[in-house]
């Protein structure tokens, strides 16, 4: 999650420490053992941890929601929770993310279980979608961007995370692995100059099919799209690529075949 514009978690544990330490002035932070639960090892009641959620917002200026409580059973947990729920610092590049759309970076608990953050994608998110392009399965990159290829180019990996979330929206959902915000889907829309109508592109981690992650994607991308004004979206789908047109139909999309293009499948759908 780090690159240059947003706060490490070297930082972010460092904030962690001092917070709990300004509640719990006794504790010996070095003492501290991060993968093992904090109950056992700092005397805390129910107020006192309110009183470092409250240091935290303070300090890192960061919103835990109250259905994220549970997950903050460990430092190395709560480190992570802050990671995942910390805006990016605006320092000028790309555009900053509208206050309106803050409200769609939230956990959500997908159909097999599991858990991840979606948020707006970044201009500081560029490493991780080239780490998460270059992850997927050759046939997934095939179906999303239409071409064979193993990394994103420059310029491309620019346009696909520096968007202005007027004209150009994205969404990514992550998860943390090993400490570090991994991305583990992306869904994007373009709006078409002059019009109300905009282009959809989705893409999930293979390890993520099956999971409600692209249904959440959707669904969350498709309410951004209405708030902006969109009445349409579109999207052109592989002919072969029959897991993503059936997908396509159960959001309500529908085909369109071109006699001249028998390689794609225009889908279509009213907002």
């Amino acid at each position: 999650m780090t690159e240059q514009n947003r706060m490490d978690l070297t930082e972010i544990r460092t904030a962690v420490l001092e917070t709990l330490k300004s509640i719990a002035p006794e504790l010996d932070v070095g003492c501290l053992k991060p993968d093992q639960p904090l109950r056992h090892q700092v005397d805390l009641d129910s107020m006192d941890w309110l009183n470092v959620l409250a240091g935290l917002h303070e300090k890192l200026h960061v919103d835990i929601a109250e259905s994220d409580y549970g997950r903050l059973t460990t430092l190395d947990a709560i480190v992570a929770c802050v990671a995942s729920n910390l805006p990016a610092r605006d320092t000028g590049a790309g555009h900053s993310v509208p206050s309106d759309l803050l409200k769609f970076a939230r956990t959500h608990q997908l159909l097999d279980g599991r858990e991840v953050r979606v948020r707006p994608i970044h201009a500081e998110d560029a490493q991780m979608e080239a780490d998460f392009v270059r992850h997927l399965s050759r046939d997934s990159r095939y179906e999303r961007f239409m071409v064979s290829m193993n990394e994103l180019p420059p310029a491309k990996l620019k346009y696909l995370t520096q968007v202005d979330y007027e004209h150009h929206m994205a969404l990514v959902a992550t998860e943390i692995r090993d400490g570090k915000e991994v991305e583990v889907g992306v869904a994007r829309y373009v709006i078409a100059p002059a019009s109300t109508s905009c282009e959809f592109a989705i893409a999930v981690d293979d390890a993520w099919h099956g999971s409600g992650l692209a249904g959440t994607l959707m669904a969350d991308l498709t309410d951004i799209a209405r708030d902006r004004g969109v009445t349409e979206m579109e999207g052109f789908v592989l002919a072969a690529n029959h897991k993503m047109l059936k997908f396509a139909r159960q959001l309500g999309f529908v085909q369109h075949r071109d006699a001249d293009d028998r390689e794609t499948v225009h889908v279509v759908r009213k907002l």
